[in-house]
């Protein structure tokens, strides 16, 4: 058995753009689907390939997005277009599309549509605030669904109080991964019984942030908007040399980091000397506290922390954290050459799947149409077509 290849055979349509549909997209490729990225050719395709420093057809967003993908530059306002989607969906197992609500109807590809063509689709919708309601023709990416859900108010300063977008794309990313479980599910159950029918899915940024909450969301709610403070003095300290990350969840962790820090005497403090009394006085704490560790060195604190098994780490920047011994043994991050990028990129490597391997097709990122003609030629369009198509401008092809 493959283990690696479980979706080996399975055909995905991907009309997403941005990074949650593209990436929930990515992971089906990843384990084996044959994914086709269809792209606009007359705006640079998917907006990820501009989102941040260009390098050539690519950024960031994109280079992780697309991996493992083919990309088909198409123009689906062309009749041209439109027919070479609708032979390429004949035989799709799944088709994902990200437009505003109500877009991609205008095309001509809603679920109705596509089912017509295809009764045994599996349609993926992905969107902004879901496709109904007052706000579902809103445009949004993931920091107004940071503040739209909650998120934003959360995280706030500890020196400005003042609410802050988390700058990773967690909703993106989450959602994606949402999607990626809804889609697997459905082609899991069509195998598993034989069933020839079709199935529609939706996810939204309004969801994923929503269940990447839900535990603070619940206790929000059940404490009235003022969710009870650990007792405990978790924060990044500033060092003498640096910051550092210390989270303690257990009453009995306080002894041992007084003696950490060298401050026993705290121990016998009426104002912190039991749980209770700390969460009355976890303000006042933190003033004692802060210039204490602001004199020690990180590394020295960090390894009493330890010693006494308390969780800390210094405060990293991604750059140290890819230097880390310990991401090197574990092997999570392959180093990738990709087009139009002078240096090789760190990649995660993907939990379950053999590690990126240069060469490769799942460890390649695809340039705006790389595989235009490749793609039209396997659904029945000859040279002299695809030629004609490419002049018009209604294709793309590099």
């Amino acid at each position: 058995m493959d283990w690696y290849s479980a979706f080996k055979g399975l055909k995905v349509i991907d009309l997403t753009g941005g990074v949650a549909g593209p990436s929930c997209a990515m992971m089906l490729a990843q384990h084996g689907a044959d994914v086709i990225k269809i792209e606009n050719p007359r705006d640079g395709g998917d907006w990820a390939r501009i989102l941040g420093k260009r390098y050539e057809d690519h950024s960031a967003f994109s280079l992780y997005a697309t991996l493992g993908k083919r990309s088909v530059a198409l123009d689906l306002k062309a009749e041209e277009g439109k027919e070479a989607l609708r032979r390429m969906i004949k035989d799709a197992d799944v088709f994902m599309e990200g437009f505003r609500p109500g877009t991609i109807q205008k095309y001509g590809f809603g679920y109705d549509d596509v089912k017509a063509i295809n009764p045994g689709i599996i349609y993926y919708s992905i969107s902004g605030f879901g496709q109904t309601g007052p706000l579902a023709s809103r445009p949004a990416m993931d920091p107004v669904l940071q503040a739209f859900t909650g998120i934003v108010n959360e995280n706030r300063g500890d020196k400005d109080g003042h609410p802050h977008r988390i700058a990773i794309s967690l909703i993106d990313m989450f959602t994606g991964l949402l999607g990626f479980q809804a889609i697997a599910t459905s082609v899991f159950v069509k195998r598993q019984t034989g069933t020839t029918d079709g199935r529609r899915l939706e996810a939204s940024l309004m969801q994923g942030g929503a269940m990447l909450s839900v535990i603070r969301l619940m206790a929000q709610y059940l404490e009235r908007g003022s969710a009870q403070r650990t007792s405990m003095p978790n924060a990044v300290y500033d060092t003498a040399d640096g910051q550092l990350n210390v989270t303690m969840v257990r009453p009995g962790d306080w002894p041992p980091f007084c003696d950490a820090i060298e401050r026993k005497d705290l121990l016998d403090d009426p104002r912190f000397s039991t749980h209770e009394a700390r969460g009355k006085n976890l303000d006042e704490l933190y003033e004692v506290l802060r210039p204490i560790i602001k004199t020690k060195q990180t590394d020295a604190l960090a390894q009493r922390f330890t010693e006494r098994n308390l969780m800390n780490y210094r405060v990293n920047t991604y750059e140290e954290f890819l230097k880390e011994a310990q991401v090197a043994a574990n092997g999570i991050i392959s180093w990738l050459n990709q087009p139009g990028v002078a240096e090789p990129v760190p990649m995660p490597n993907i939990p379950g799947l053999p590690p990126f391997e240069n060469g490769t097709m799942r460890a390649h990122a695809p340039v705006l149409g790389e595989h235009t003609r490749e793609v039209l030629a396997q659904h029945g369009f000859s040279d002299a077509e695809i030629d004609a198509m490419l002049a018009k401008g209604v294709a793309l092809a590099k």
